[in-house]
């Protein structure tokens, strides 16, 4: 008899997880047509001036930041259409997200840190290490409807450290509570975590580990723990985002786009090497902004993006 209600409730569990944003009241504007997420607009090249673009992050306006990582920049892009330098030495940021007050939380791997960044560009270093150990690099992050900040620590060797091995065994997922500056593990059982994306409600967590090639998906719970890791699709990715219909957006060659159950339902062919990550600006949410490589593109949507 234990058995089989142990057995109804883990049933109960998979289907409510494979319903995951579908059945959210956060999903329900913006949601799929059946014409696919991805408008019949083609994508546009906005600029190839870069070295290498990553972390887009959107603020309350609709602007992009990105990070050009090679030349220690944060870079803006307006919802009017130009290009400005936000942040001129940028610590070697990578993956970006806003936070409620508007300040620009940065994963800076000069030093592997977290900063935050003020509109006025003002730093403020959040986290400098875990538990006296210098962190791999911080690489991506999502900050959930409390203010906590999840982030990846994947170890990638770079060229501007003295450093050629990391102090740290694993390759872990920290939880940031707010107020604190001392991260916890939350997952401690991947390859190489790399993008992170959040639904936002704050139930559920989505981990690409890149090295593996799968992406996960796991519930939130008090804390900020993470429970019931199930695998979500078996392909890896850099950076990933969410629309506000569920569907999941993964990048590396090109973007590849799967609803809330894991089905893939749209590809974006990105004319280069590498599509490092993704985000959704503009005032209506519904323009897809496109890191990859030395480029940055806009791709139209028919949705609505959850940033």
């Amino acid at each position: 008899m234990n058995k089989i209600k142990i057995r109804k409730a883990g049933l109960v569990l998979l289907m409510a997880l494979a319903a995951a944003g579908s059945s959210s009241g956060q999903y329900a504007a913006g949601g799929n047509t059946a014409a696919g997420p991805v408008a019949d607009t083609p994508l546009r090249l906005i600029s190839k001036q870069f070295s290498f673009t990553e972390g887009p992050a959107v603020d309350k306006q609709g602007n992009i930041f990105f990070t050009d990582q090679p030349n220690n920049k944060i870079w803006k892009y307006g919802t009017d259409g130009k290009l400005s330098v936000f942040l001129d030495t940028a610590g070697r940021s990578n993956g970006t997200y806003f936070d409620a007050r508007g300040n620009l939380i940065t994963c800076a791997d000069q030093y592997d840190q977290l900063w935050s960044v003020s509109p006025a560009g003002k730093v403020s270093v959040l986290v400098k290490d875990f538990r006296g150990a210098r962190l791999n690099g911080p690489n991506d992050l999502w900050i959930d409807p409390g203010g906590g900040i999840y982030f990846t620590d994947p170890y990638y060797q770079r060229d501007y450290w003295k450093r050629t091995q990391p102090e740290l065994k694993k390759e872990c997922v920290y939880y940031l509570s707010p107020g604190s500056s001392k991260p916890r593990v939350v997952a401690d059982d991947l390859e190489k975590p790399n993008g992170i994306v959040g639904s936002p409600d704050g139930q559920y967590l989505y981990v690409a580990d890149i090295k593996a090639g799968k992406t996960y998906r796991y519930r939130i719970t008090r804390g900020g723990k993470l429970a019931y890791k199930q695998l979500f699709v078996s392909q890896g990715s850099d950076g990933i985002t969410l629309d506000k219909a569920g569907n999941l957006y993964i990048t590396g060659k090109g973007v590849t786009i799967y609803d809330p159950a894991g089905t893939k339902i749209g590809h974006i062919d990105v004319p280069e090497d590498w599509t490092a990550n993704v985000c959704f600006g503009g005032e209506r949410r519904n323009q897809l902004f496109i890191t990859a490589g030395k480029a940055i593109y806009i791709q139209p949507m028919r949705v609505i993006g959850v940033e």
